[in-house]
């Protein structure tokens, strides 16, 4: 009785502790960003809001041509020469700037910031200096005239200020470099669709020269570290790639730093991940990608990091033209739109270590879902039916409680008989348990085989952005938030004393004193925790309860 009550406490301590440091770094970024940059000593300079410092062009893959130079342009911070073309559409509103056709900044405008008091869309990109996270492409030219290198810095023209959707299915936004020579030209044409995150990016060089164009096109994403990360539970915010054959691989900022990754990739694509949102480049799987990765230092500013992809060289013939064209997206984690796009790219969701039992929670989830309509009776559908695949477990577990509860008095007797003798008190209570054939353990470890679910559910409930300010009924207006009016923390500590009254009481006073806490303190633990989670635990409980209850009073008439 002793070690089931002694793991049944560590395994609530230990889960209630991990969970609860991802909740906070979750909904307290900010504490966590301001400690990481006392810690670096940085600061952000008010002067570096107009300063662009996006200056590094991709290093040539070891695979490439050895007499194409590795850097285009120098590592000297530029003022930002270029306008800004505003790019609306029904799920984006979007910031590109003529230097470079760079997107500098993008709102998701159907993803509200904060359901109850902020309707202002959440920001993805942004390039100011608190959140520097941008999107570039560009041209690295094998030719040996520097006016005949198109790359991130240079100035592009474009036909208006600003571009609406209006209704309209489709929307082209084209920019245009001109060499000084007018020789060489360069579009950039990205189309957006109604409805979509995804946006097809076409770069279109034009050769007027006396020679053949050769180079390479790269696109590269390009932030800074949101802040410090919890070291055990926690949504990974970082590089991501992934390669046929080889799965997916995380390259995180501080791999950035440590490595330089060049690395030959077809059929793949690669992402910078965050909690609910991603910005990714999915190229043609046809071709071969040189993957490289660039960890970037200032002496005022956060460091940057940026993870792109070169093209393999290709080759202009004079008065003609070549297109490369990529995937785009910039938007949330919806797992099913994201496997359209590509059949992996729903791994970006990140669902922790427990992701072969989160994955499968999910899609069930998500068609009751479909059936039903509402996040709240999903989860509590979802809760019935994970009760029902551990129904026989949890008869076990209950049945050898029961046992446990009628043997309460006798094992009292015995303490008090060998009170002053452990080694014979733990002999004699081994002996009855085996005499009355009871296992201790027996209503502990089926309960500890359902942590992992508990906790893949955790992370369904986290990370989904499906879930994300889903409404469910009365005041539950956001199942990823915590209750505004703690009534389900509350209910759900009511369920858990009714438990403990069910359970048999320990032998000992101090561990009857700290179970009969445990109550109280999940109470105030899930005060902070989201709502979705609460609803699954109450359900739960209110269904462990039930068969409790009737279980143990089957043993009793017996």
């Amino acid at each position: 009785m002793d070690t089931q009550k002694i793991i049944l406490i560590a395994a609530f301590f230990m889960t209630s502790m991990m969970l609860w440091q991802a909740w906070d770094k979750h909904n307290h970024p900010e504490k966590y960003q301001q400690l990481a940059e006392q810690k670096s000593g940085q600061v952000n300079n008010a002067d570096a809001s107009n300063t662009l410092i996006n200056n590094e062009a991709p290093a040539i893959p070891v695979n490439a041509d050895k007499n194409l130079p590795e850097k285009i342009i120098d590592q000297q911070q530029v003022s930002s020469l270029g306008n800004i073309v505003n790019v609306k559409t029904d799920v984006f509103d979007i910031n590109i700037s003529t230097q470079g056709a760079d997107i500098r900044k993008a709102s998701l405008l159907t993803y509200p910031i904060d359901v109850n008091h902020n309707k202002n869309p959440v920001v993805l990109l942004d390039e100011t200096p608190a959140k520097y996270y941008i999107i570039q492409t560009g041209v690295l030219s094998k030719n040996e005239n520097k006016n005949h290198i198109p790359d991130h810095k240079v100035l592009f023209s474009t036909e208006k200020n600003s571009y609406q959707l209006d209704g309209k299915d489709k929307l082209d936004v084209s920019f245009k470099w001109l060499s000084n020579d007018n020789k060489i030209e360069l579009v950039k044409n990205y189309t957006f669709t109604k409805g979509s995150y995804e946006i097809i990016v076409k770069q279109t060089l034009i050769n007027r020269s006396d020679i053949e164009y050769k180079g390479h096109f790269y696109r590269q994403l390009q932030r800074n570290n949101p802040g410090q990360q919890s070291r055990l539970l926690y949504t990974y915010t970082g590089g991501m790639l992934y390669r046929e054959g080889g799965g997916f691989e995380k390259y995180s900022f501080d791999d950035m730093e440590e490595e330089v990754l060049n690395r030959t990739i077809t059929k793949g694509w690669l992402a910078m991940i965050e909690h609910y949102f991603l910005s990714s480049w999915i190229p043609n799987e046809k071709e071969t990608q040189y993957y490289y990765t660039r960890a970037v230092k200032s002496d005022y500013l956060k460091p940057r990091y940026i993870l792109g992809m070169t093209s393999e060289e290709f080759s202009v013939p004079v008065n003609m033209q070549y297109t490369h064209q990529d995937t785009l997206f910039i938007g949330p984690k919806l797992q099913d739109t994201l496997k359209q796009i590509h059949p992996n790219l729903h791994d970006t969701v990140d669902f922790g270590f427990l992701s072969v039992i989160a994955h499968p929670i999910f899609w069930l989830l998500d068609n009751i879902h479909k059936f039903l309509g509402n996040w709240g009776w999903s989860i509590i559908v979802l809760t019935l039916i994970i009760k029902l695949i551990f129904y026989k477990l949890s008869e076990y577990s209950y049945r050898s409680m029961a046992e446990m509860r009628k043997l309460g008095p006798k094992l009292k007797a015995l303490q008090e008989q060998h009170k002053d003798n452990p080694q014979a008190k733990n002999e004699a209570m081994m002996k009855m348990y085996k005499e009355e054939k009871i296992n201790p353990l027996g209503g502990c470890l089926p309960v500890l085989v359902q942590i992992p679910v508990f906790i893949a559910l955790y992370w369904v409930l986290l990370e989904s952005v499906e879930l994300r300010q889903a409404d469910f009924a009365l005041w539950l207006n956001n199942l990823s938030a915590p209750d505004p009016y703690y009534i389900l923390p509350l209910v759900m500590g009511v369920t858990m004393f009714i438990q403990q009254k069910l359970n048999p009481a320990p032998p000992d006073p101090i561990q009857a004193k700290v179970m009969m806490m445990l109550p109280f303190i999940f109470t105030v633990f899930f005060a902070f925790f989201p709502s979705g989670l609460v609803l699954y635990w109450v359900t739960n409980n209110i269904l462990s309860i039930t068969q409790q209850w009737f279980i143990t009073k089957q043993i009793e008439k017996k």
